[in-house]
């Protein structure tokens, strides 16, 4: 396993091209200015001591000196191996509607941006837990396996949208079922699954897959997305909303009612999002209530600083530029001008 101590240090390596750039504008400079004393060609004979080359051949050795100094700061490590670590966590599945009516605005900027800005800030604040993700609207799948990876789970959250999945609808029976076959198998760790919908047009079965899951030992908790009185659905990439078959245009409208009756026949609490940051407090104090166990998660351990085999490079670049002059050495050239004048 690779990886960078102190990656912000990378950023250095912008300057790169930037070195560059500025390099050749002065080579253009300095040739331009050739030019005006009289011919290159007649110049050159004139200097016979300058190098063409060797200043090129100097600067690239600085250039990647450079880049392998941003690296050298960066303190690139190897992990020797893979060990199974126990920390104190629960186990939490995020269940997250993305049907087409979490497109309505009546939450800024909708119910789905809302949602997903929720979930992140809900992952911001584990630490020792595991967190999947499965999306649902007519079907469910698994978006993200549960893993102690947080940072692949927000980027699994970012390419969240409700063309993932075609069959329109809300499975929230189905997602709880993929739900909580999702959990690792291992014993006495708390677990918890968080949907996250606006209950409308929902399918039969979410109760019973609630109670189905709490008799499991698995808390369900709902968070309603939206607000009672509804908004209307906007068509991406147009002014306009959706309509029904007779031109009326569709009223999206969080279930209250149906959300509650899951989370209580799942042992867990509902709470509507809004456009505060109420619900994100509410169910991190929930997750914080829950029995936490000892949770295995698979680490690297015993990373190796390989900054030692960076710097040798670094030094070699910066020796070798260091023996390299920009003239030619005149007493190579009397040597071959002694030898040219021999075979004559």
């Amino acid at each position: 396993m690779f990886r960078f101590e102190e990656p912000a240090f990378l950023y250095l390596l912008i300057l790169l091209p930037v070195l560059i750039a500025f390099y050749l504008y002065s080579n253009h400079r300095r040739r331009k200015a050739i030019r005006k004393f009289g011919d290159p060609e007649l110049m050159a004979q004139l200097m016979p001591d300058v190098s063409k080359y060797r200043p090129d051949v100097k600067f690239w050795f600085v250039w990647t000196a450079i880049g392998f100094f941003a690296v050298l700061l960066a303190r690139p490590q190897f992990g020797s191996k893979l060990e199974t670590v126990k920390r104190q966590g629960v186990e939490v599945i995020i269940a997250l509607d993305i049907s087409n009516s979490m497109l309505a605005q009546d939450v800024q900027p909708s119910r789905l941006e809302r949602a997903k800005r929720l979930v992140s800030r809900l992952v911001d604040r584990m630490q020792n837990d595991k967190v999947g993700m499965i999306v649902f609207a007519g079907d469910a799948f698994t978006q993200l396996p549960i893993t102690s990876d947080y940072i692949s789970a927000k980027m699994f959250l970012e390419t969240i949208d409700p063309s993932l999945i075609s069959k329109q609808g809300t499975a929230i029976g189905a997602a709880l079922q993929l739900a909580t076959r999702s959990f690792t198998p291992q014993e006495g760790v708390g677990r918890t699954i968080i949907v996250i919908t606006d209950g409308e047009n929902h399918e039969r079965g979410a109760v019973e897959a609630a109670k189905a899951a709490a008799e499991k030992r698995i808390q369900v908790n709902v968070l309603g997305v939206g607000l009672p009185e509804g908004a209307p659905i906007p068509i991406e990439g147009t002014n306009d909303y959706r309509r029904d078959r007779e031109g009326n245009i569709i009223v999206t409208q969080l279930n209250e009612s149906m959300c509650q009756e899951v989370a209580k026949n799942g042992n867990g609490i509902y709470v509507r999002v809004d456009n505060s940051n109420n619900a994100a407090r509410a169910i991190s104090n929930e997750i914080d209530k829950m029995a936490k166990a000892d949770v295995e998660t698979q680490v690297y351990t015993e990373f190796n600083e390989q900054f030692q085999a960076v710097a040798w490079i670094i030094l070699l670049l910066l020796l070798a530029e260091m023996l390299i002059l920009e003239r030619k050495n005149p007493l190579f050239r009397n040597i071959h001008l002694f030898s040219n004048k021999n075979n004559k």
